[in-house]
């Protein structure tokens, strides 16, 4: 990484100069030569300039990594009830940091949340920093990332895992950009090397390639990761760690934004909660043959899930779907119907417990992550499995 310098006194001809880009990223301002945004950083303007009058100045990446210790995971809560992803995240984070000898904190913040703080210590880690003040009881973004960036100057956590909820979504870029840092959000897998660099592979150009980034050059390291993803953290009976209160300056807690009033959404079947899902694809042909998806739903005592081109055809809301651009999940059992199982489509399922796949082409993709293949046509196999389940009593 590193950036254009411009030499401005050495530019003779400057309405001559700005046409060396073939993306029209150089223009005049003020009389001086400027980059604007869309700079590709190909590098050829460079190459072009015989006097040095545009360089490339590398990052300097010299960063004692030493001074950063620990695997930080941010406690996302509603009303202080702790969000399951933050036992998954927990759990991954148990394992990075084994790997590399660190501590495994958590970060909570919020009003009144002492006795659920306590909760967090039957999960095996090392410390819950706890900030509790009346005016964190709703979440607003400016004192949260105030609350968070005082942590990490305080503790310097060497990487730092959020849940990729709505909460989380909007503060993890904030507190990134406070410190300069990279965020990758939505991971799918996460690693760390000897030298404490966190390695965050996600899917990328719509799950076609995995894409593995590491920021070598900057602390504190940060990642989202989406609910459902990894492996929650197993309860034990007896409490570990320490609870530390971290006080921070009143001016910390102002913010601009008022919370007049809540109101909560009326509550949905979760897919993501789900213990059997029936998801249909593309092999169902009418929106009236959905009907048999739905039976054998029914017989299941199943959630009913689809693909994206069902749902782009408007037969299913998009909190049905399943995939890179839906819905994660990790149910016990889920029955694929004509779904030729695409990477964009696996990666939000290939977690389940038992995954039986109906397909009437043997090489459908579905097949390399199924644990039971039915070869078939599903107007045929369908109806049949569920009237065997019908007759045998629901699973």
């Amino acid at each position: 990484m590193g950036s254009l310098l411009i030499n401005q006194d050495r530019i003779a001809d400057k309405e001559g100069f700005i046409k060396l880009c073939p993306f029209n990223a150089l223009a005049i301002k003020d009389g001086n030569v400027t980059i604007n945004a869309g700079c590709r950083m190909c590098m050829l303007c460079v190459k072009k300039s015989l006097n040095g009058e545009i360089e490339f100045k590398k990052e300097d990446l010299t960063l004692d990594k030493s001074k950063w210790n620990g695997i930080c995971v941010y406690v996302d809560h509603e009303a202080g009830e702790i969000h399951p992803v933050t036992y998954e995240l927990i759990c991954k984070a148990k394992e990075l940091a084994g790997k590399i000898g660190h501590k495994v904190y958590c970060l909570y913040i919020g009003s009144d949340i002492k006795k659920n703080a306590r909760e967090l210590l039957h999960y095996g880690i090392d410390e819950v920093i706890v900030c509790d003040y009346p005016a964190l009881s709703k979440f607003r973004i400016e004192p949260y990332t105030a609350v968070f960036e005082s942590y990490i100057n305080t503790y310097k956590p060497c990487a730092i895992l959020i849940g990729a909820t709505p909460v989380g979504r909007q503060l993890a870029p904030r507190v990134a950009a406070r410190f300069k840092t990279g965020l990758t959000a939505d991971c799918t897998i996460l690693d760390i090397l000897d030298n404490t660099d966190l390695v965050q592979i996600r899917p990328a150009f719509g799950g076609n390639i995995m894409a593995e980034i590491l920021t070598p050059a900057s602390r504190p390291q940060m990642a989202t990761v989406r609910y459902k993803v990894m492996t929650p953290a197993a309860r034990i009976a007896t409490e570990t760690g320490k609870i530390t209160f971290m006080p921070v300056n009143e001016g910390m807690l102002k913010s601009d934004i008022e919370v007049l009033h809540t109101k909560k959404k009326e509550k949905a079947k979760s897919l993501e909660q789900a213990d059997i899902i029936v998801a249909a694809g593309r092999g169902v042909k009418t929106r009236d043959d959905m009907n048999m998806i739905y039976e054998l739903a029914n017989a299941l005592g199943a959630e009913v899930a689809a693909t994206r081109p069902l749902v782009e055809a408007g037969w299913f809301d998009s909190r049905r779907q399943i995939g890179l651009s839906g819905r994660t999940v990790r149910p016990k059992l889920i029955v694929t119907c004509g779904v030729s199982g695409t990477v964009q489509f696996a990666a939000g399922m290939n977690a389940s417990d038992n995954i039986i796949a109906i397909n009437n082409n043997p090489d459908a993709p579905i097949f390399k992550v199924a644990h039971y293949g039915i070869v078939g046509d599903i107007y045929e196999i369908v109806p049949k499995l569920t009237e065997r389940i019908k007759s045998a009593g629901r699973v």
